[in-house]
């Protein structure tokens, strides 16, 4: 087995205790875990669920915040001795702000063994374009050619 040093790992769990990040025993964790990275003409965050009733997830945009919210029910069985207890139950909410250049209409959500995936497309109007250089010549010869300028 690979051990490494967390120097933040203790502070973590001492900062959840006595601050009361989880009333189970275990910490509960600051936000829902993620990764989010651009591919090609678009986004793509995931979040990690495990445990969540994906009927239980709500997706929405409010102008340019995205806010993700879940909810991991708690175990419900009375003859359970707990040994320990780390998943965190109950609300879970992220929101992100969503910068300009995203195609906000077109944003899709699917689910696959506990992870939400997100695409953001990148709006039309922000994507890289090239752009045609005239020169003289050129603008010349149209116009010699019956063509007119602008």
């Amino acid at each position: 087995m690979v051990l490494t040093f967390d120097p933040f790992r203790e502070f973590d769990r001492l900062a959840g205790q006595m601050l009361g990040a989880s009333g189970n025993g275990g910490t509960a964790p600051i936000a829902m875990p993620m990764d989010l990275y651009r591919s090609g003409d678009h986004f793509v965050l995931h979040c990690d669920l495990a445990g969540v009733d994906p009927g239980s997830v709500d997706v929405g945009v409010d102008g340019r915040v995205l806010t993700i919210r879940a909810e991991r029910s708690p175990r419900t069985d009375a003859e359970v001795q707990w040994l320990r207890r780390e998943r965190a139950t109950g609300s879970f909410e992220r929101r992100l702000t969503l910068g300009d250049g995203l195609d906000l209409d077109r944003i899709s959500a699917t689910w696959q063994d506990g992870v939400l995936t997100l695409t953001i497309p990148v709006a039309e109007a922000a994507k890289p374009r090239r752009i045609a250089i005239t020169t003289a010549e050129s603008r010349d010869e149209r116009v010699l050619e019956g063509e007119t300028t602008k």
